[in-house]
């Protein structure tokens, strides 16, 4: 988003907290206010308050808040006369119901007081940029000034992905953080249902004893853990996988969600293996770039995998499909223009 606006020809600032130092990174101005700290209170506290103390400093026509930890100062920053737009990346009081660390009860609480205070808070500010349009329309029922800017992928880190397609031996590719709710324990499930087909994935596992739990599966000898990789190997693996896999699990955090890595795989022209959700299910039938399945059936997953094996004009097709709805509608090209237009529509 900062070098979107930088190509705009705006000065841009980012405000981190990562004892990195200052630095000026693609024509981005990098201000670190100078420490980092896992600690909730910390943040909430000393890091926020140092964050709003450089925001006032750098005295901007425009202030994009991403963290809901910085709701609190963007009413002073409004106190202040500024121009202030929250940036909600997820819809936050769906996110608390979700924390496995909390009691239902205090689930509900929590989230009950979190939706309060966001709608009290963003109704006085300029601005919500919303990463979905579920997400866009809930901040207008509040009263918001909103609109949708979606995380799309940018045509130009998939434009030299080619799909491999010689003596290419089928295989899933999974790229993200891997957890339970992503589905790691259901795909290792699905591998073994379906005895043939190898499965890459490149990421970190949130959970020392998932991660212990994975290696132990029956499973697990099908599987090449990559660990982390940088972006141009992350567009080397897909282009020499068969099939994209995004079957987290339907908790109510992912129904309204739109998944940054199941448009990476379109971008890439490669199909995709999604969960059988309403929102995700409506986009890959439109676009006909993958199926939907119930990640919890794992002989219907396995079934969906060895269709795609059996029918490689189909997956080829497939891939094409997803490569042109990206390249016609799901592309950040057309998201930054609309993150622009509001933008000046503020200002003005």
């Amino acid at each position: 988003m900062c070098l979107s606006c930088v190509e705009q020809g705006w000065d841009t600032a980012l405000i981190v907290a990562d004892n990195f130092g200052d630095e000026i990174k693609d024509g981005v101005n990098i201000y670190d206010v100078g420490f980092n700290s896992n600690s909730r209170l910390k943040r909430f506290t000393q890091i926020v308050w140092s964050v709003y103390k450089k925001a006032i400093d750098l005295n901007a026509d425009i202030y994009h808040l991403h963290d809901p930890e910085l709701l609190s100062i963007a009413l002073l920053l409004k106190l202040k006369g500024k121009k202030v737009i929250f940036d909600a990346h997820e819809d936050l009081p769906k996110q608390i119901l979700s924390k496995p660390y909390l009691k239902p009860y205090q689930a509900k609480v929590i989230s009950f007081l979190a939706k309060n205070f966001e709608r009290f808070v963003c109704k006085k500010l300029d601005g919500v940029v919303a990463a979905t349009p579920f997400i866009k329309e809930k901040f207008q029922v509040y009263g918001c000034n909103s609109e949708a800017v979606n995380n799309f992928p940018k045509l130009e880190e998939f434009s030299e992905v080619k799909v491999k397609k010689e003596s290419k031996v089928f295989s899933a590719c999974y790229i993200g953080n891997i957890s339970k709710v992503r589905g790691i324990i259901e795909m290792l499930d699905a591998l073994q249902a379906s005895k043939d087909i190898p499965l890459s994935i490149a990421g970190k596992f949130n959970d020392p004893i998932l991660e212990q739990k994975a290696n132990a599966h029956p499973a697990w000898d099908k599987v090449e853990d990559h660990g982390w990789l940088d972006r141009h190997a992350v567009s080397d693996l897909m282009a020499n996988s068969s099939v994209g896999l995004v079957t987290l699990h339907p908790i109510i955090n992912y129904q309204d969600a739109l998944p940054v890595k199941m448009f990476e795989y379109m971008a890439a022209g490669i199909p995709l293996i999604a969960t059988d959700i309403p929102y995700w299910k409506q986009i890959i039938e439109r676009s006909e770039c993958g199926l939907v399945v119930d990640p919890f059936n794992p002989e219907e997953y396995a079934e969906k995998l060895k269709y795609l094996q059996s029918n490689p004009d189909l997956c080829a097709k497939m891939g094409e499909n997803g490569k042109k709805a990206i390249e016609m509608e799901y592309n950040w090209t057309i998201e930054k223009r609309k993150l622009a237009s509001f933008y000046a529509r503020i200002v003005n």
